[in-house]
């Protein structure tokens, strides 16, 4: 069978993750935050409730394993089932990388099937906005849903991504139009989502205006899919992936920069966010769910314990946040600004 070039993608991408450190950018914009600590909490650390509820469903504190990959191959199949037995676990959300594959190499399918793995969880779909433009629509983007038994699909969008990219898809004209149709029609909720490069005010509104209600900002600072792009141009010359590499909106200022909008959409803040403290700031600023997926990488690659260990840390930091601002619960925590003390 001839190799499927969406297929390939996938590894390469892993591949120069492993490679390239510098590919994390660590930003570190929630630095820039500081938290109003509390020497008196009036709290027992035991009682701390960091659980909250999305889209119906009970999670064990806000956080989102956010889309990496999925296709037809060993590994790509070994991360998301350990990534799903994991958040199944530990009662937290996963998403899963663009589905796309999919539907260009049929076997690819398997490493989406993960339900049985995760049978009570939040788990959400992935289909690249763009392709909207070149073929798919209502049927595929439904299939996608059903395959993982989703409970929301992302529409990433990537343009710049996309424009470094070697093959990539870069027509963008009209998707807002076509992204409203979708969401009129599609089973289960749409969530927009940037991929490293945050989302403007704007593009909130449009998609508000065609009846999209959940948005991932996914700000810079964090994981940097422009240079990734860039180690798939080779030796051709071409470095227009490093110059944009720290492209885009800072997650904490596209949090902020949404607030306007806060009373019509619900939030989700991925984009270099590192542990639970940056999750805790997210919160306050106003997002539902905090998704990281850097972290995660490596560890799926070794076990589901290895991911577990993860997500237990990040929801000790978290716990702990919430204990020295003197918050009991997410009710506390969220879109409650006096807890900020100061932005540098």
């Amino acid at each position: 069978m001839m190799s499927d070039p969406t297929n390939e993608r996938k590894i390469e991408h892993i591949r120069a993750i492993e490679r390239d450190p510098d590919i994390e950018r660590n930003g570190a914009h929630f630095d820039r935050i500081r938290l109003r600590h509390r020497a008196l909490p009036e709290l027992d650390l035991a009682a701390v409730d960091p659980s909250t509820t999305f889209l119906g469903k009970r999670l064990a504190f806000p956080l989102l394993i956010s889309s990496m990959t999925g296709g037809d191959h060993e590994l790509v199949r070994r991360i998301n089932r350990n990534l799903a037995e994991a958040a199944e676990r530990c009662q937290v959300a996963l998403a899963v990388g663009s589905q796309r594959v999919m539907f260009t190499q049929p076997e690819a399918r398997a490493s989406f099937e993960l339900r049985e793995l995760a049978p009570t969880t939040l788990l959400m779909g992935n289909v690249g906005a763009v392709q909207l433009n070149y073929g798919f629509g209502l049927q595929q983007c439904e299939e996608s849903v059903s395959v993982l038994g989703a409970d929301a699909l992302y529409l990433h969008l990537n343009p710049l991504q996309e424009a470094i990219q070697p093959e990539g898809d870069t027509n963008f004209a009209g998707i807002g139009e076509r992204i409203g149709e979708l969401a009129r029609q599609l089973s289960v909720p749409l969530i927009l989502k940037e991929v490293g490069c945050g989302l403007a005010p704007e593009d909130i509104a449009a998609g508000l205006g065609r009846g999209v209600r959940m948005f991932d900002v996914a700000g810079s600072g964090g994981t940097s899919w422009s240079r990734i792009e860039h180690h798939r141009h080779g030796d051709d010359g071409d470095s227009a992936g490093l110059r944009f590499q720290d492209w885009g909106i800072p997650t904490p200022t596209a949090l902020r920069l949404a607030q306007p909008f806060a009373d019509r959409a619900t939030l989700i803040a991925s984009g270099g966010l590192r542990d639970g403290i940056d999750m805790a700031k997210s919160v306050i600023l106003g997002a539902s769910l905090c998704g990281l997926a850097a972290p995660f990488l490596r560890p799926a690659m070794v076990s589901s314990d290895a991911v577990v260990r993860v997500i237990e840390q990040l929801r000790r930091d978290f716990t702990i946040a919430m204990f020295l601002l003197g918050a009991a619960d997410i009710a506390s925590l969220f879109k409650n600004q006096a807890l900020i003390l100061e932005e540098r």
